[in-house]
């Protein structure tokens, strides 16, 4: 069962925590693919290669069915694990979060570790934003010229999101419906252009709506 919903992060950014001397940077971005997940770890590790820590955390795929998380030489448990935990606890898919730690001087212990990690990870998802994505149906709608401007208003003003419009002999407008509309878009299409459009049902994708 895949998730209707999921959030993601709304941009790349960061934020920084100042704990017991120790600065806790953190530095989240959205990660459509693991492999984009670890060029962005590569990325922050590159940009501070005097840090103490580089720790990470990443979460892919709508159903959360890749999980990574790293303490970098932290002790066990208590540098990834709370900043994956955090991403999860809020929902949050395709995105990898990675929080630099410059060492100040003053041990934090393994509680003070998990509350700075997985802490500076929910301020920069606050700081950072997030969006909603919901699951859809892709689906395009075939009509004649003459009728194709005024179709593709009218699922534009029904707030209706119109993906692309292709025209040849015909015009297809792909469009995204959430799953539980499907029938009743059927009827409002069929009544909206006198029965004359065509409706194909595609495969499924996620979008802000």
């Amino acid at each position: 069962m895949k998730a209707d919903q999921y959030e993601t992060v709304a941009r790349e950014g960061a934020h920084e925590a100042e704990i017991n001397r120790s600065r806790f940077l953190c530095s989240l971005a959205p990660a459509a693919t693991e492999q984009e997940a670890q060029e962005f770890v590569a990325r922050i590790r590159r940009e501070h290669p005097t840090a103490t820590h580089n720790c990470y955390a990443y979460v892919i795929g709508a159903d959360a069915s890749v999980q990574k998380a790293s303490d970098d030489g932290e002790p066990g448990g208590t540098a990834g694990v709370p900043m994956l935990q955090m991403l999860t606890r809020r929902d949050i898919r395709y995105a990898v979060a990675v929080v630099t730690r410059y060492y100040g001087g003053v041990k934090l212990g393994a509680g003070g570790l998990i509350r700075a990690y997985g802490g500076v990870v929910g301020e920069t998802l606050d700081a950072v934003g997030t969006v909603t994505r919901h699951r859809y149906r892709l689906a395009t709608v075939t009509v004649d010229h003459q009728r194709a401007g005024k179709t593709e208003n009218d699922l534009r003003s029904t707030g209706r999101a119109v993906l692309d419009v292709r025209y040849g002999e015909a015009v297809a407008i792909d469009i995204g419906l959430p799953e539980a509309e499907v029938d009743s878009f059927r009827s409002w299409l069929n009544d909206a252009t006198a029965g004359s459009a065509g409706f194909e049902l595609g495969g499924e994708a996620y979008g802000e709506g």
